[in-house]
């Protein structure tokens, strides 16, 4: 198994484990990272989503599988995340889809693909399920979501 494979089961088995500094361990120096629900956040910014995230997660299960490299530098894999959203209470299932992009052994690039609308509807109960397609309710999750880390990133100071 490469080492980047092994940094990715090391990172998702630490996500299980609510464990973001082993998480964190794994990215390079200078990291991006994007996915639909907080968009494109930089550096630090994604260490203090992973800890905000593991932090709060108090019945987190987490499944990964089929890691895939592509080349040297490109990897993906799937993985699931079950969980209770803490602002409603209500179960969510995420299925998504990581793509990663290392050097050296440690992850420079993450994106995670999900269906948005589909995670609005699990989240948000009929009002997810009737706008969880709109731009509106869209852009409205991703604001919530960084007002959020940006208030969990300042009560850490």
């Amino acid at each position: 198994m490469s080492v980047n494979s092994e940094t990715i089961k090391r990172f998702y088995s630490a996500f299980g484990q609510r464990d973001h500094k082993t998480m964190n361990a794994c990215y390079g120096e200078e990291i991006v990272f994007s996915d639909p629900a907080f968009g494109l956040l930089y550096d630090e910014e994604v260490h203090q989503m992973w800890e905000m995230l593991c932090t709060n997660a108090k019945d987190l299960s987490l499944k990964f599988s089929d890691i895939e490299e592509i080349d040297e530098e490109y990897a993906t894999c799937k993985w699931v995340a079950e969980y209770t959203f803490s602002k409603t209470g209500r179960q969510v299932k995420n299925t998504i889809k990581a793509f990663m992009r290392f050097k050296d052994g440690k992850i420079i690039e993450h994106s995670d693909a999900f269906k948005l609308s589909k995670w609005a509807a699990q989240a948000l109960g009929w009002k997810g399920v009737l706008f969880g397609w709109s731009g509106f309710l869209q852009k409205r999750i991703q604001k919530n979501a960084r007002l959020s880390l940006q208030r969990f990133s300042e009560s850490r100071k």
